[in-house]
């Protein structure tokens, strides 16, 4: 499946609006700002991990 550039920009963005302290512009420095959406970031994929590893199910065990 290919994405246009414009789709994952604007996919990347609702993925960051759901954090609620990215709604609103409350830092005022950049360096803030960055740590804030890379806090958010790591939050949405230790989450998608952690569901995928939940879904997969356990090896078999040899008897």
């Amino acid at each position: 499946m290919t994405f246009s550039a414009g789709a994952v920009v604007e996919t990347s963005f609702a993925w960051f609006l759901r954090s609620r302290r990215l709604v609103r512009d409350y830092e005022r420095r950049t360096d803030t700002s960055e740590t804030v959406i890379l806090w958010s970031m790591t939050m949405l994929m230790s989450r998608r991990l952690a569901a995928q590893r939940r879904q997969r199910p356990a090896p078999a065990r040899a008897a």
